[in-house]
């Protein structure tokens, strides 16, 4: 599939249910009690995520994302989506069980902003549950700019480079260490559960190649029970707010 004229501003959101987002739900099912809980799917893409959980868990499912076009395509998975930008949440303090924040801080305007309102809007005891890239990570997944050209796909070893230098050739996205993930929530009513990095599902590569890619998810899966996952594409940040 080519990429939308939004790639380089909002990244490719997920168009089909595969492995990769099989993987990650069982992530968040793991992390969060789903069943029956109000859920707000913050950055909602074309709904995919929004769609298995209320359907799975027969959960209150609301989500928003800031473009009309996938909001529209979001609401064929759940009719609760709605238009609505990250840092300006227009739901109620103390509102959702769980929040979830799929690959979206990156192309957020303002992080914090978008942080404190996560926070905002969950209840206490609530569960929020973020993923996001992985500044260590070999590959910038979201392209990048050269000589004022945007150009898709996976681009080796720009996120190794000096900010000065990396933030001119992918300005339209962030990438981020354990530390600057974790420094977005400094200060707010919530305490990290767990944090960890993962790798992705490769399911571009199994469509094309089904045994290799089964090598590759093998090989890198084991590695995230080592010192090797500080590599994985996306943190994986799970935290909980704080009870009155």
């Amino acid at each position: 599939m080519p990429p939308s004229e939004l790639a380089a501003l909002r990244g490719e959101p997920s168009y089909v249910w595969r492995s990769g987002q099989e993987r990650r739900l069982q992530m968040i099912a793991a992390a969060a009690p789903l069943q029956g809980a109000t859920v707000l799917v913050d950055g909602c893409g074309m709904g995919s995520y929004a769609g298995q959980i209320r359907r799975r868990f027969n959960a209150h499912v609301e989500a928003m994302d800031v473009e009309p076009e996938r909001v529209a395509a979001a609401q064929r998975q759940t009719p609760r989506a709605l238009i609505a930008a990250a840092e300006h949440l227009p739901y109620p303090a103390n509102a959702f069980d769980m929040v979830l924040s799929n690959e979206v801080l990156e192309h957020v305007q303002d992080d914090r902003a978008a942080a404190r309102e996560m926070v905002r809007v969950t209840k206490p005891n609530g569960v929020i549950i973020v993923f996001c890239p992985n500044r260590w990570y070999p590959f910038e997944t979201h392209g990048h700019y050269w000589r004022g050209s945007y150009h898709f796909g996976n681009t080796p070893l720009i996120n190794y480079l000096p900010d000065v230098l990396r933030n001119k050739l992918a300005p339209h996205v962030r990438a981020y260490t354990a530390r600057g993930v974790r420094r977005l929530f400094e200060g707010l009513p919530v305490r990290v559960v767990k944090h960890t990095r993962i790798f992705g599902g490769y399911d571009n590569i199994a469509r094309r190649a089904p045994t290799l890619a089964k090598i590759i998810r093998a090989a890198l899966y084991v590695t995230e029970n080592t010192p090797l996952r500080v590599l994985g594409l996306s943190h994986f940040l799970v935290l909980k707010k704080h009870a009155p």
